[in-house]
């Protein structure tokens, strides 16, 4: 429960894991793509923000990943 202070261990493809927030985010970002594509096919003009909330939650994917590879970057180098 908790962030333990340890180090998460990579895979033994060498990747690095992808950060939690920003893999809720990228989640958030899908679900809004499909609300939007569904509002659309429906004829609502609701999946108006659909498609604005898909492109805040993209952005915010793009942040916590880019953050999380600065971190680890300045960490171990």
């Amino acid at each position: 429960m908790g962030d333990t202070g340890r180090r998460q261990q990579c895979p033994p493809t060498g990747a690095v894991p992808m950060p939690r927030l920003a893999l809720y985010s990228l989640v958030v970002c899908l679900l809004a793509v499909v609300a939007a594509v569904v509002s659309f096919v429906q004829g609502s003009w609701l999946g108006v923000v659909w498609v604005l909330l898909a492109g805040l939650s993209s952005n915010m994917t793009w942040y916590y990943f880019k953050r999380s590879r600065a971190q680890e970057r300045s960490v171990t180098g």
